[in-house]
């Protein structure tokens, strides 16, 4: 018998925020006794580690539910088929770190916190965090009436989640605050995770390169393991038009938001975002990194008061 590859295996993922509950690596035997269902898709790899098919959607759905279920309370969580799957553990990274923006001087993270989700999407998946771990409040916002049901759903489904989380179907494509943010409405926070690509090709080809990569081989007709609409996965002029048009409207919102703040995938946009701060003359800007194994990003924040 052969023996079996060996690996050095880091008992933490030292690069999550300290207060991210995935820091340690999935616990399966926990995890399936929360959702029997993951089971099926669980299996010992070639280091002798249990692990599930990431390149399988159905697979990673399961998995989700569990760590929602085992770590959040939340008991349905069902999203419509070809719909974003997010990644548990990095959109945690988002809610913890910029809680940091929000800490008293003892270092206490403010509680009566109310939150903006600009691209709620189906999954609710900041909110259920936010709620879950913080106790914040929040508005989500979508474009994609499909969206704002399936979140809605969820959230009436789950205790806890009515009374903390309002949806809003944003019906003009071009805005992401005007007719969210409401005369008279104050926000301590907005966060968005915004679609990184110009168009479905690049999108594609993105993928293709990524599956080709961890694969080791050409993988010709990708399966997007972690789904997306058009609308979660690629805008007109990409990432980068994306977040110029967000700084441009959220200076009209400078009075009722705190901090305005956004995950930034492509390091290389960041000079022209930095440029496009300075003209709206935003008083705060902060650049936080954040790392979940191989991929690295970071979020970019900015305050007009």
């Amino acid at each position: 018998m052969m023996p079996k590859e060996k690996r050095a295996q880091a008992p933490v993922k030292s690069r999550l925020h300290p207060r991210n509950k995935h820091r340690e690596r999935y616990d399966f035997d926990l995890l399936t006794k929360t959702l029997p269902e993951l089971k099926a898709y669980v299996f010992t790899n070639k280091y002798g580690d249990e692990s599930i098919d990431f390149f399988d959607p159905e697979a990673v759905i399961t998995l989700n539910k569990a760590l929602l279920k085992q770590y959040y309370q939340i008991e349905y969580w069902e999203i419509p088929e070809n719909y974003l799957c997010p990644p548990i553990p990095g959109r945690a990274d988002y809610i913890h770190y910029v809680a940091e923006l929000l800490t008293d001087k003892n270092g206490q993270v403010k509680k009566q916190t109310k939150c903006l989700d600009i691209g709620v999407g189906a999954n609710c998946i900041y909110p259920i965090i936010g709620i879950r771990e913080y106790g914040w409040s929040f508005v989500g916002t979508d474009i994609d009436p499909k969206a704002i049901a399936s979140a809605e759903n969820i959230i009436n489904k789950n205790l806890g989640l009515k009374e903390q989380i309002t949806i809003r179907l944003q019906k003009n494509p071009r805005n992401l605050f005007t007719d969210i943010i409401l005369p008279g409405e104050a926000y301590d926070l907005s966060i968005c995770n915004p679609p990184f690509h110009a168009s479905a090709k690049e999108a594609m080809a993105s993928t293709q390169r990524k599956l080709s990569n961890l694969k080791g081989k050409q993988v010709k007709n990708p399966t997007l393991n972690f789904g997306g609409q058009s609308n979660e996965l690629w805008y007109q002029g990409g990432e980068l038009q994306f977040l110029t048009n967000m700084i441009y409207e959220s200076r009209r919102f400078g009075k009722q938001c705190r901090w305005f703040t956004s995950l930034v995938s492509k390091e290389a946009n960041l000079p022209q975002i930095y440029k496009v701060l300075d003209v709206v003359n935003a008083k705060s800007i902060k650049t936080i990194d954040m790392s979940q194994g191989n991929k690295i990003s970071r979020i970019v924040a900015w305050s007009f008061g």
